[in-house]
């Protein structure tokens, strides 16, 4: 009845809305199912001349990310497509347990963000975290996939999808989506196998009449243009840098990252530890000495990813707010008793691509491309950079089209 391609925050959760109405579905995983702390295994190779955080393994990105769960875009999305995601952003929170950790799993490094910050005269909150308190072991592995389970993923969604019947197939590549008569039909995919050792790549035909990409801001314009549509003519990051310097023995490499956060009017910071900075320290400088903050902002979408290709630009006003929130983030470690003559930063990195299959471009509000049959629901559907972590956002316009489709099918 339904193919799902991606097991991310958007395909994930189509997987078991759709499953759990009894709806039968086949979700198409270009990765492989490992143990979540096994995720940093598989990391994408970034595009030439950026370095974009993703991974392909079933769960998606949401294997290494931070856990982190904030509302974004909810009431720019009202004003300007009149789709209101109120309602699911209120499921998801109960759903999903969201909360601020308790105070245990506040570490000292947290704890003199949030300090300094406040005495500087800024807002600082807790981070709103999809993690149990009562399972994290607060090991500072976040990004590498969490090796007690105690951050909730998609690949759990995948879990209760195939527990009510639904179909994983795993390491096989979406290559095009197959139409007639401007139908979609079914899914070109490349399965790969192993056998004595040697991997064997075979292409074939999967059919059905309603699929859903939710391939990634990078893999699903690439889909979307091999099957004819004109995807991928803007394409957007959530630009960071990673800020830091020493302060001996603060361990906060250890503690559980990005657990509060201040937002500025152009930018996002949050402690965040990055072992480039301790690369670039003198001899004797360990994990361990490092305090740092993630800064990180929403750039103006001038990108593409065309014919396979994906080009970024940075533009003045993206270095420009990456200037502000570094020169915020420097007075909040200054203040936290950071050296400034230690301080060093990361050098501009990318999380979060979206914008290449937008709302009001590619698909409708209903995320229905021009295709009959066909629908986007990833980060690439969202029409400008949230600059803030955009899981929770893609998980409310998935539940919202799953209610959509669900509502088509059984009635």
């Amino acid at each position: 009845m339904a193919i799902i391609i991606g097991s991310g925050a958007g395909g994930g959760t189509i997987a078991k809305e759709l499953a759990t109405s009894n709806i039968p579905v086949t979700i198409i995983e270009k990765g492989p199912y490992c143990e979540s702390g096994e995720s940093y295994k598989y990391y994408n190779q970034s595009p030439e001349d950026m370095d974009l955080l993703e991974t392909t393994c079933v769960g998606g990105s949401t294997s290494v990310s931070m856990g982190n769960a904030v509302r974004s875009l909810e009431d720019y999305l009202i004003e300007n497509y009149n789709i209101n995601i109120s309602q699911e952003y209120d499921e998801l929170e109960e759903e999903l347990n969201i909360h601020e950790m308790d105070d245990e799993h506040i570490g000292k490094g947290t704890q003199l963000f949030i300090d300094s910050a406040k005495e500087l005269g800024l807002e600082a909150f807790k981070m709103p975290k999809f993690i149990k308190d009562e399972d994290c072991q607060i090991c500072g592995r976040c990004a590498f996939g969490c090796p007690t389970d105690a951050k909730w993923t998609t690949k759990d969604h995948i879990d209760i999808a195939c527990e009510n019947g639904a179909t994983l197939l795993t390491n096989t590549e979406a290559i095009e989506i197959i139409k007639e008569n401007n139908k979609a039909i079914g899914v070109k995919v490349i399965k790969t196998t192993e056998e004595n050792g040697e991997k064997i790549q075979k292409e074939e035909i999967i059919k059905d009449d309603l699929i859903i990409v939710s391939a990634g801001g990078v893999n699903t314009p690439k889909i979307l243009e091999n099957s004819g549509i004109n995807a991928g003519n803007s394409f957007f990051i959530d630009g960071f840098v990673s800020m830091g310097g020493v302060i001996k023995d603060i361990n906060y490499y250890k503690e559980v990252q990005m657990n509060a956060f201040v937002k500025g009017e152009h930018f996002i910071l949050a402690p965040h530890f990055s072992t480039f900075i301790t690369k670039q320290k003198d001899k004797g400088i360990e994990d361990k000495d490092i305090l740092s903050i993630m800064i990180k902002v929403p750039d103006e979408g001038k990108g593409s990813i065309k014919n396979g290709i994906v080009k970024k630009e940075n533009t003045i006003q993206d270095i420009q707010y990456i200037a502000e929130g570094c020169g915020v983030a420097g007075a909040i470690l200054e203040k936290a008793g950071v050296d400034p003559n230690t301080m060093k930063s990361t050098v501009y990195r990318a999380a979060h691509p979206g914008g290449s299959a937008a709302i009001g471009e590619v698909v409708d509000t209903n995320l229905k491309t021009e295709i009959d049959g066909l629908y986007v629901c990833d980060g690439s559907v969202i029409p400008i950079a949230p600059g803030a972590p955009p899981i929770l956002l893609i998980l409310a316009l998935a539940k919202r089209l799953s209610k959509h489709l669900i509502n088509d099918i059984l009635n």
